[in-house]
């Protein structure tokens, strides 16, 4: 049988989200609320690095599109710090960001024909 106070014993995983795309971020804040997450969402780039230096997460789940500050930018920004080097990096890019995805099947189809 399960142990029902599991969940009571088990610490509180803090994740920093770095993304402005709110699909993103609706769809991270369903799966992560399952679990026994603190999530703290940085939408503007130019404050995630501060960001993720105040709460010291868990975990850093960053898009590598991020606007302003490149999503390797600021990878390596951490990586290179000694107080934020052994935080694990998730990143992640989604195809056509950012675009009308009907718009962009329309194109690629365009491109095929072309050739």
């Amino acid at each position: 049988m399960a142990d029902v106070n599991r969940n009571a014993t088990t610490p509180v995983q803090k994740v920093v989200v770095v993304n402005g795309n709110t699909e993103v971020i609706g769809m991270l804040e369903t799966v992560l609320d399952a679990g026994r997450y603190d999530m703290v969402f940085v939408e503007s780039s130019d404050r995630a690095y501060s960001q993720i230096k105040k709460v010291l997460p868990n975990l850093v789940i960053l898009c590598a599109r991020i606007e302003e500050l490149d999503g390797f930018q600021l990878l390596t920004m951490l990586k290179l710090d000694a107080d934020t080097r052994q935080i694990p990096v998730l990143s992640y890019t989604t195809e056509n960001e950012g675009q009308d995805f009907d718009a962009a099947i329309s194109q690629i189809a365009e491109d095929e024909e072309e050739q």
